[in-house]
């Protein structure tokens, strides 16, 4: 018989800086391969996204829009860099607005990360250090860089407010550039933007100091590594640190994180996983949640509604994040909220990753065996 879980405290609302949020789960972003080659939303896209909000995901992040042409990540992404964009945003709330679902507009810049073929130019970092998974040396970044990159960021929450946005996320995770910059790993500077703590986070200080000045009461969260994974990088005690500073800055909420393409450790780890080991940045994000009063997000391998119902029951976050289980179920939340399933079928398998679009390869696996 299906259960009512209705009045679970994870179909509770919650505030992310001024914006209520309907429940505790959040689409974590992804990037879909659905975008033009130029960047510009399609049909395609928003249809993904409306489906999403059918099935009642209390918050949608966005696949990480770019906010530069050097910082293109990936074929196929969603450009933010440009006014003529905006037309083609909106329909994007417009799409989800249909539903209680709230979305933000995930900004991002590669950096490092990038590929030669997607850009015009050298890549830019904190600092010229080897990115051997894409065998390039970027450039390190000049103050006037600098200068551009901060604006950027600040011109794509603008472009994001007017496409109707409820807020935005910043990048600051998986090695990409705003990610670079706090890691000791890829931020060597000796000047105002590299060394201590309080001088790598400065370039996100920045950006959400901006953002809020200029539009007051728009939600600005962080996507933030608790690690890097890579020795000399970034490690949990020091996330804490750059946790507190960006409270301080402004900001409404963190959704916690880790891991580089460098160190062959990502945030998305294949194989599944017995339901002790489910959510496993959420001891990272636990950590963060203790020194910060702003809500904090749990995410990785999240599957169990049981497991995921106690991180949330026990204080331990404030949200659940999921991805891939959304890709393979849309309309996961849904069916949690009716007893219908309790845990997701998402097999971790990493398939759903198509260049040609996300989608479940196993189920597309399945349906060529029937």
């Amino acid at each position: 018989m299906p259960i009512d879980r209705s009045a679970s405290i994870l179909f509770s609302p919650i505030k992310i800086g001024t914006l209520l949020v309907p429940n505790r789960f959040i689409r974590s972003a992804t990037h879909e391969f659905m975008a033009d080659e130029d960047g510009t939303v399609t049909p395609r896209l928003a249809a993904l996204y409306r489906e999403l909000a059918a099935g009642e995901i209390g918050l949608l992040i966005s696949g990480h829009f770019y906010v530069l042409p050097e910082g293109k990540a990936s074929p196929r992404q969603t450009g933010i860099f440009d006014d003529r964009f905006i037309a083609g945003l909106k329909t994007l709330p417009r799409a989800v607005h249909d539903f209680p679902t709230r979305i933000f507009a995930q900004l991002a810049h590669a950096g490092r990360q990038t590929k030669m073929n997607l850009i015009e130019g050298t890549p830019i970092a904190p600092s010229a250090v080897f990115e051997p998974t894409v065998k390039l040396m970027p450039r390190e970044a000049t103050a006037a860089d600098i200068a551009r990159i901060i604006d950027s960021f600040v011109e794509g929450a603008r472009r994001a407010h007017e496409a109707g946005f409820d807020g935005v996320q910043l990048h600051a995770a998986h090695g990409y550039l705003l990610s670079a910059f706090l890691s000791p790993y890829t931020n060597r500077r000796t000047d105002e933007w590299g060394g201590s703590t309080e001088k790598r986070v400065r370039i996100v200080v920045e950006i959400i100091r901006t953002i809020r000045d200029r539009h007051h009461l728009f939600p600005i969260i962080v996507k933030l590594n608790s690690d890097d994974f890579l020795e000399g990088g970034l490690r949990p005690e020091e996330s804490i640190e750059i946790a507190r500073l960006l409270e301080a800055a402004g900001l409404d909420g963190i959704e916690v994180s880790g891991g580089t393409a460098e160190a062959g450790k990502g945030s998305m780890w294949a194989g599944l996983r017995a339901e002790a080991d489910e959510g496993y940045f959420v001891p990272a994000a636990e950590r963060i949640k203790a020194a910060v009063r702003i809500p904090v997000f749990g995410l990785g391998g999240n599957r169990t509604f049981d497991v995921l119902e106690r991180f949330v029951r026990d204080g331990r976050v404030d949200l659940i994040s999921l991805s891939r289980p959304l890709i393979r179920e849309p309309h996961l939340v849904r069916q949690f909220r009716l007893g219908e399933i309790a845990r997701s079928s998402c097999i971790s398998c990493n398939k759903c990753f198509n260049p040609r679009g996300i989608s479940c390869g196993d189920l597309k696996v399945q349906s060529r065996r029937i």
